[in-house]
């Protein structure tokens, strides 16, 4: 049994964290100590490590408490946690042209500062920026 000091060591992951965890649902205190203290066992280092993890694939609490949830029903198969993911994957592509596209909108507005020196007034940058977005129109 792990002291919340002993398990926010153990999995490097802050206190307060670990409390945030526990308020979300996603860890539960397995006994209390005699003192009072929240005691916490071996499954819940476990918990912790799947949650860093997920987080590591772009999940988010409310993904990861749902493949918890998923993962403790009985007629879940991989085929679940398997959808999941993909969706999950395809989430990110988009996020990942959304920023791609943002990445050459800067550069065009980076290459259209030619003159360093002039006043921030005549700024093409800051110009640019005032003007009615294109894209936006045509969506």
């Amino acid at each position: 049994m792990f002291t919340i000091g002993k398990l926010a060591d153990l999995t490097s992951v802050s206190n307060d964290t670990l409390r945030y965890y526990e308020h979300e649902g996603l860890i539960r205190p397995t006994a209390k100590s005699a003192a009072g203290y929240r005691l916490y066992d071996q499954d819940s280092a476990r918990r912790i490590h799947f949650i860093k993890h997920a987080q590591s694939c772009g999940f988010t609490l409310a993904e990861i408490r749902d493949l918890l949830e998923l993962r403790a029903r009985d007629k879940a198969c991989c085929g679940d946690v398997r959808t999941r993911a993909i969706e999950k994957k395809r989430q990110l592509e988009g996020k990942i042209r959304s920023m791609r596209a943002m990445c050459k909108a800067l550069d065009r507005l980076i290459a259209s500062c030619v003159d360093e020196t002039r006043p921030v007034e005549g700024c093409a940058i800051l110009a640019a920026f005032e003007q009615p977005d294109k894209t936006a129109r045509a969506n």
